[in-house]
């Protein structure tokens, strides 16, 4: 078993050593090698055999093998005694090491006790004398040193030392507090006559003590800088009122220079005193205004808010310009900041209309931090400033009206007509002021307020201007409709809307338009500028649908006029003797008149109509709704009618098809394809009213050939339609009723599940099949002509 593993390993080795004749030529080139260990024949016992041919030299191998070996052990064994030598020598040198560092350790703490201990003397001297100077370098350094003794402070000796540090440190802070006070009590103005040494000293010695230290002295010096200002504005003086408001700011602007002139290098730099002078001015402004709002608030006016909070904004900027803010971050929980900066994000009167996307990703001005710290006391009193722009836009409102009545609408033929309404831009011109100066005021609920006043006045605006100004039936309706002007007298055309009237009614949808868009606007400029806590609460939706209705009114006043001035000529139609037509000639006068009507009134629309497409486009669209389905059924009251008037009448359908299409672009110089769903519309409508002239133009005869003819080519189950088309082409009482029955028993099955009545459900042709069949009426057409 031992053999047959051993010949399955060299096996395997050979299967592992062995290499193509083209990699081993290749190796070969790339390392050339005379070793025979390198040769892709190498036979490894045949290599042993050369090199030991004999047992003999074996064994001489063995020996010198062993000898190897023996030296090796020896060599090892005198190392590791000469490394006992070594480690023997080295070790009183290693000893000698340690006492140095030892001693050193020992030497450095001893000169740090020494300095220890005279530097408390020193301390403890210096700190009776006074001498703040000298006091502040030492106090630190000794503060430094005992650090280095916080390990030993079991030792008596230590402890003594660090509790005398305390004590010094205590002692300093009580006698800079009394000398603070001295200089600057805190009842009475007295006041030293300049910078005081001492005190500067002082300050640097307050930087090294504890914090509270520091505070206390910033606190008791601003309390005595401030104390005459709460004096001279006591609530009960005539100076506090808001009117006044600009004498507050006049008077820390003055402090601040005397300040700057007498103390500015008494306190150290980095203590930011003239910043929080400032700031704990707006502090005690901002309550003390609060106060006497509330106590007068009954003598706040508009006028008088808005010229005390421009005042203050502008002071607050005033701050910005002059001072980081950098002491505002200890005060964060009192001070009553915004994120923002309302300020400086847009420019008041700009038209939100004209907006550009890129202007809303533009990065925003630095923001203020001074702002709110004082202005934030007028918010509770800002009801007074949405209550004016209430009263105002409702003045606005109603200029508007005067003005619409004065001037009268755009009138047909100027650059006016067809245009958005000046008022509409006027209006968001003032929505965009109020809404940037409320946001400069407050981003809480007054914004909230604010946005409801907008949509009180966005739906008056649409009521009173839009809506109110549309051309009405009569003047005790508010409909829509233009029934009531059309005369239906025979052969006298119907009422139409002038083209002033038209132009109007363009103006008024190009206005929605705009009022829709720009209101969409407005409410996502809002939800920027409100808190993001209300942000759901600003929704102008509703106001939106609003003017929606508006544009849906206005088109369908366009259509209804339209389609009413067809309505003469559609009589006239069914009035026309079908019966008696012997040949088929150019068109009816019915077709010309209704081409007329729409060669007039659709370049009007389209060109007042230009900055608003899609809405022209609704238009046609739907008049083409309107309008087929009642020319079809004008075509029902045809009747009877003869071959030949039916063929007639197939022409005329044809020429009005051909109008229809043509519609959108008629009259106009630049030749535009008809949007794809308008003449979808116009063709599945018109093939319809071709296709039942088609039927009744077939014979009745034979009846089944008729049926079958009729269901196949206007895919329709119900038998009033059949009735209709019998009545057309003049059949008998008794004849409809038998061709009746054999229409209903050649109705296709109802599909499973419908209720079995007469009015099936028919695949509607595709465009193909109807413009095949359009195409056999047109040759069907010319070879009647």
């Amino acid at each position: 078993m031992m053999e047959d593993e051993e010949f399955e390993f060299a096996e395997d080795l050979e299967a592992i050593l062995h290499l193509t004749p083209e990699v081993q030529l290749a190796i070969e080139q790339v390392f050339p090698s005379q070793d025979p260990l390198d040769r892709a024949d190498f036979n490894a016992v045949e290599y042993i055999n050369t090199l030991f041919p004999t047992e003999q030299a074996l064994e001489e191998a063995q020996i010198a093998i062993q000898q190897l070996f023996g030296k090796i052990k020896d060599i090892k064994d005198k190392a590791e005694k000469s490394e006992q030598m070594v480690k023997e020598i080295t070790r009183d040198i290693k000893q000698l090491d340690h006492a140095k560092r030892h001693l050193t350790t020992s030497i450095t703490t001893l000169n740090h006790l020494h300095m220890l201990a005279g530097g408390v003397d020193s301390l403890e001297a210096m700190t009776r004398k006074r001498q703040y100077g000298e006091v502040a370098n030492l106090l630190q350094g000794v503060v430094n040193v005992l650090e280095h003794f916080h390990k030993y402070m079991g030792i008596p000796q230590i402890r003594q030392l660090s509790e005398r540090v305390k004590a010094a440190q205590s002692e300093l802070g009580t006698q800079i507090l009394a000398d603070f006070e001295e200089a600057f009590p805190s009842q009475g103005s007295k006041r030293p006559g300049g910078p005081s040494n001492v005190l500067q000293d002082a300050c640097l010695v307050a930087n090294v003590l504890d914090p509270r230290i520091k505070q206390e002295v910033i606190k008791k010096f601003i309390r005595q800088h401030l104390s005459e200002y709460l004096v001279l504005f006591q609530e009960n003086q005539d100076v506090a009122w808001l009117d006044k408001i600009d004498r507050r700011y006049a008077w820390i602007k003055r402090q601040l220079l005397d300040y700057e002139e007498k103390y500015g290098r008494m306190f150290p730099e980095e203590w930011c005193m003239t910043e929080r002078i400032a700031v704990e001015f707006c502090h005690i402004t901002r309550v003390e205004l609060a106060k006497v709002m509330r106590t007068r608030a009954k003598e706040i006016e508009v006028k008088l808010l808005l010229f005390a909070i421009q005042r203050t904004t502008n002071f607050e900027g005033l701050l910005s310009k002059r001072f980081t803010g950098c002491t505002l971050t200890d005060k964060k929980a009192e001070s009553p900041l915004d994120s923002t900066n309302p300020f400086l994000e847009d420019e008041p009167g700009e038209d939100l209309g004209t907006e550009k996307d890129e202007d809303l990703t533009k990065p925003k001005a630095p923001d203020n931090p001074f702002h709110g710290i004082i202005s934030k006391c007028f918010e509770p009193h800002l009801y007074v400033y949405i209550e004016s722009q209430d009263k105002n836009l409702g003045e606005l409102i109603d200029r508007f009206v005067a003005d619409f009545r004065t001037q009268g609408p755009p009138k047909s033929g100027t650059e006016e007509g067809g245009a958005v309404l000046p008022s509409c831009a006027d209006l968001f011109v003032y929505y965009k002021k109020c809404m940037v100066q409320c946001s400069q005021l407050s981003t809480g609920e007054p914004m909230i307020a604010l946005t409801t006043i907008f949509q009180k006045f966005l739906r008056e605006y649409a009521w009173k201007i839009l809506s109110g100004n549309l051309p009405k039936s009569s003047s005790n309706t508010g409909g829509l409709t233009i029934s009531s002007l059309l005369k239906e007298k025979e052969g006298s055309e119907a009422a139409k809307f002038t083209v002033d009237e038209l132009c109007l009614i363009c103006s008024i949808l190009s206005t929605a338009e705009y009022c829709l868009a720009t209101t969409q606007q407005l409410e996502e400029k809002l939800k920027e500028k409100v808190d993001k806590v209300l942000v759901e609460r600003i929704n102008l939706t509703g106001e939106m649908d609003t003017f929606s209705t508006v544009i849906s009114n206005s088109i369908q006043l366009l259509v209804q006029d339209l389609d009413a001035a067809c309505d003469p000529a559609l009589t006239a139609m069914s009035k026309m003797p079908w019966q008696s037509v012997e040949h088929v000639g150019d068109q009816s006068p019915y077709v010309t008149s209704i081409i007329m009507h729409i060669k007039q009134n659709v370049p009007i629309l389209r060109d007042n109509l230009a900055s608003t497409r899609k809405y022209f486009t609704q238009f046609c669209i739907k008049f083409t709704n309107s309008f087929i389905p009642k020319f079809i059924n004008y075509i029902f009251r045809c009747k009877p009618i003869s071959m030949v008037g039916a063929e007639q009448l197939l022409l005329d359908t044809h020429s009005l098809k051909t109008v229809l299409l043509d519609m959108p672009s008629i009259g106009s110089q630049v030749l535009r394809k008809a949007p794809a769903s308008y003449t979808k519309i116009v063709v599945k409508g018109m093939t319809r009213a071709e296709m039942i002239l088609k039927v009744v133009m077939a014979p009745h005869e034979p009846p089944v050939v008729f049926v079958d003819n009729y269901i196949k080519l206007l895919a329709d189950g119900n038998p009033e339609t059949f009735q209709k088309i019998l009545d057309m082409k003049g059949l008998k009482r008794s004849e409809q009723s038998s061709m009746l029955e054999l229409f209903r028993q050649r109705l296709p099955t109802p599909p499973s599940g419908s209720d079995g009545g007469p009015s099936l459900s028919f695949s509607t042709p595709t465009p193909e099949q109807e413009s095949s069949r359009i195409r056999k009426l047109e040759k069907l057409i010319k070879k009647r002509l």
